[in-house]
């Protein structure tokens, strides 16, 4: 069983600009997304400012933020690294087995990544991850280089806060319909 420590507060400052985007398109209309929270069971509390000392998780969470855009049903994942790579061991084999069942339900799954020392931010679709996923399992890389996050998936953010990540996920969805209409036989 896990137990919580800030450790796993790794990614805060991606999740809070994600949150603070998310009710920004929230408030315009263009998507709902809700943080998924990860169930914890405390031990130990801090009587005096009421907060939590010691807890373990009561189960593996999924992703960090499910909902819809558009119509379309979106999960993902922020993940952050101080390196020019993205180490899959923060990466859990759950995570990717969820976005793959969502993906398989014609929903988008992906990853937001934070490059915290280029101060650079991408989409990085399922498939790719799940590629270097399989590549690591066979003795491969164990981690995902910066050269494998694409120039058109990388994510603008501006002076006020915002981290635009609709127009990634709006070119995403649109080549994913268009791989699916050909493995269709539609175009």
């Amino acid at each position: 069983m896990s137990h919580w420590n800030t450790r796993g507060l790794r990614g805060s400052s991606l999740e809070e600009k994600i949150n603070f985007t998310n009710e920004k398109y929230r408030q315009r209309g263009l998507a709902l997304f809700q943080k998924v929270p990860t169930p914890i069971t405390p031990v130990k509390i801090n009587q005096e400012n009421k907060t939590i000392t010691l807890a373990y998780f009561e189960k593996q969470s999924t992703v960090d933020y499910i909902g819809v855009a558009q119509g379309v049903p979106v999960c993902f994942d922020a993940k952050e690294t101080a390196c020019k790579h993205l180490p899959l061991q923060n990466i859990h084999q759950h995570q990717i087995e969820f976005m793959a069942d969502f993906r398989a339900q014609r929903g988008l799954a992906f990853l937001l990544v934070h490059f915290t020392a280029l101060d650079a931010y991408y989409l990085l679709p399922l498939e790719v991850l799940e590629s270097y996923w399989a590549a690591a399992e066979k003795g491969g890389r164990k981690s995902i280089p910066l050269e494998a996050f694409v120039e058109k998936y990388r994510l603008q953010k501006t002076g006020n806060g915002l981290l635009h990540y609709l127009e990634a996920v709006s070119l995403y969805l649109m080549e994913t319909e268009e791989k699916t209409r050909k493995d269709e036989g539609l175009c």
